[in-house]
């Protein structure tokens, strides 16, 4: 029997399986078709970019590892993105930073990039008929050095980072129109202090006043929908980090704007899954960056653990599909980085896909009855469901490689093309 009838085999079983819960398997997987994921480019270089500043990676920004293969242009990171999409079912989008312009060899500081600069990233998405999303690059830069961009008490130093900010959100609506699709840009930045402050209030009435400066030019969100990032610290504001999480909730509450959570951005034992719903009561959407965080580090490719199930089940058991943006945010540089970028996704996709075939309506029945022993009961029971054979059944559905095929496909590009590169 053939892969395509084993498959397909398989997965009417599963159909069967799932069928006496009332979960319709072919309408999840028609919802699963339509959420993309943002890949973050940063995870292809390590957090690298395109500029010619000669900077180190900074702002509490760590890369770990030195995996032979890392994208030297911006040509060979969109070829190692090419490769990752092919291996991931569905239509997804690419997060893009604003260090990862093509400035011709030129240094053009942040203050002065223009939607030019990323006009081959937007020809190279429309061609691949899939979205982009931006971010501001708050780091890695003389003038971040000292840990302060729009928090900072130089207002010469200020107002830099806030053009910069500007552009960027002229450069998401560049890109929101060209491709039809809206663009998502992103505030965060590294302001913070390693050990006690003399004062918390003044740095964040500055950002306060630098936001408002950033987001006073109003822009169609059916072009770019602005969000901020807040963190609960980072190497080097262990202490202090002025865009909290209580500051931005404020702020987007106040200026109606989109909150970030990042899984990665609280304390190692906190989950944002629980945080979704909360903050949705309030606001009309959110933007999701999904990582791993081990301890300290907040950057580790994602897996297919409980958080990470919370996640996706908060999202889809809610009815959150439309009002949340989903991307990845991690960069691994101790493993071949088109491979991580194929587990993450892959990941994510499954988890969406897990919560998808929860029978959400007869746990909530059992939880409005009181019946909480059959609520129990019925989610221990969906954990051995055969949702691998439904998951296979999708990837053969979008020719993309089912089970651990991938990564055969990976080693070859391995060998054919990362490893010319020195």
């Amino acid at each position: 029997m053939n892969l395509r009838n084993r498959a397909g085999k398989a997965f009417s079983s599963a159909r069967e399986c799932y069928a006496p819960l009332d979960v319709n398997v072919d309408r999840a997987l028609q919802t699963l078709a339509g959420i993309p994921i943002s890949l973050h480019c940063w995870q292809g270089d390590d957090v690298g970019g395109f500029e010619n500043f000669g900077t180190a990676l900074g702002g509490g920004l760590v890369a770990t590892g030195n995996y032979p293969g890392k994208a030297r242009t911006p040509d060979e990171l969109r070829a190692d993105l090419e490769k990752t999409l092919s291996l991931i079912p569905g239509k997804h989008r690419l997060n893009l930073h604003a260090c990862y312009g093509e400035f011709g060899g030129k240094k053009v500081d942040r203050d002065e990039i223009t939607p030019a600069h990323f006009q081959n990233w937007i020809a190279w998405a429309r061609q691949n008929g899939i979205g982009m999303d931006f971010n501001p690059t708050c780091f890695s830069h003389p003038k971040a050095a000292d840990g302060f961009t729009l928090s900072h008490p130089d207002r010469a130093i200020r107002h830099f980072w806030i053009e910069h900010c500007l552009r960027c959100r002229e450069i998401g609506a560049a890109i929101g129109g060209t491709l039809g699709k809206t663009c998502v840009t992103n505030v965060w930045i590294p302001d913070g202090l390693k050990d006690t402050p003399a004062d918390r209030k003044a740095p964040r009435a500055r950002l306060a006043e630098s936001l408002d400066a950033i987001f006073q030019k109003t822009i169609s969100p059916k072009l770019n929908l602005d969000a901020v990032e807040p963190k609960l610290f980072g190497i080097g504001s262990e202490s202090y980090v002025v865009g909290s999480h209580e500051f931005y909730l404020g702020y987007a509450l106040s200026r109606k704007k989109l909150l970030t959570l990042d899984a990665g951005h609280y304390h190692p034992t906190e989950s944002i899954a629980d945080k979704i719903s909360a903050v949705l009561q309030f606001l009309p959407e959110i933007l999701l960056h999904v990582s791993r965080g081990v301890r300290w580090d907040s950057d580790h490719v994602v897996i297919l653990n409980d958080d990470l199930l919370a996640i996706a089940r908060e999202i889809v058991a809610n009815g959150f599909v439309e009002r949340v943006h989903i991307g990845l945010d991690y960069f691994d540089a101790s493993i071949n980085r088109v491979a991580a970028w194929t587990i993450g996704t892959r990941n994510l996709l499954r988890a969406l896909l897990f919560a998808l075939l929860e029978p959400t309506d007869k746990l909530r029945a059992a939880e409005n009855a009181g019946d909480y022993t059959t609520r129990l009961a019925l989610q221990e029971e969906i954990k051995s469901l055969p949702f691998g054979a439904v998951w296979d059944f999708y990837c053969e559905s979008k020719n993309v490689p089912v089970g651990d095929a991938w990564l055969a496909e990976v080693k070859q590009y391995e060998k054919t093309v990362l490893s010319k590169r020195k």
